[in-house]
């Protein structure tokens, strides 16, 4: 039998210590329920926050994590540089990421996308369906046609990132806008997510289909076995011909 998956889900946990409306909807964080779901799905999972040292992503952490999923809000300037970096060597190096909602502004997203990765926003109770623009795709393995949440954040054109390698949600909101808001990447080995619900104040994370998103994501983005990577300077495989004098 395979060993389980190791996902380590990381969380700014600020919102929930301070703010009554998401302490009502998360009382123990967003983190722990993204946690929670993706254990009853098979995986092995860690939790780190923030205020923890090295923001509990240590080397140690780190190496044994092939997924991390990264939710960041109020604070992605307090993220210390060092960290990044760790980070973006391990994506490079095959781990997968599985970058939620706000975290589109988060320090790591940002460097892996090399863009500025803005959009529009609003706070207004709207309507949101994720279409599924990539039927077949394995993010999208036991959803229906669309995912409906009648109450979210609106995020909308123009998100200010490079073309996705796949697009596989597209977001309608009550509001009339659009979005992209399920988008793959690879970098060096390493897989790359972005999935745009999950505002702090409204129940997103215990809804069942996003927890499917979010576990078929985990599957999708976790290294494979590849043959080991070459550079630099290399002995031919073969007996090259001698050079001929001039």
């Amino acid at each position: 039998m395979p060993n389980p998956i190791r996902v380590t889900v990381w969380s700014e946990f600020r919102h929930e210590k301070h703010n009554p409306r998401v302490q009502a909807v998360y009382p123990d964080g967003m983190h722990t329920v993204i946690a929670a779901a993706l254990r009853q799905q098979g995986f092995e999972t860690r939790t780190a926050t923030l205020d923890e040292p090295e923001h509990g992503l240590t080397t140690d952490v780190l190496a044994q994590t092939d997924v991390l999923t990264w939710w960041g809000h109020l604070a992605h300037r307090e993220v210390d540089d060092a960290i990044v970096e760790r980070v973006h060597q391990r994506v490079l190096n095959g781990m997968g990421l599985i970058v939620l909602h706000s975290a589109h502004l988060s320090k790591i997203f940002m460097r892996l996308m090399g863009t500025g990765c803005n959009l529009k926003w609003r706070e207004a109770n709207d309507r949101e369906r994720l279409w599924v623009v990539a039927p077949g795709h394995p993010i999208t393995e036991g959803l229906g046609e669309y995912i409906e949440l009648e109450r979210e954040e609106m995020y909308g054109e123009l998100f200010d990132i490079p073309q996705p390698d796949h697009l596989v949600f597209v977001s309608w909101f009550s509001g009339g806008e659009v979005f992209r808001s399920g988008c793959c990447y690879q970098r060096g080995q390493g897989k790359i997510f972005y999935f745009r619900p999950g505002h702090e104040t409204y129940p997103t994370y215990h809804n069942p289909e996003v927890q499917r998103v979010i576990a078929n994501a985990a599957r999708w983005a976790a290294p494979v076995q590849t043959a080991p990577r070459a550079f630099g300077n290399r002995k031919p495989l073969e007996t090259l011909p001698a050079e001929t004098a001039s």
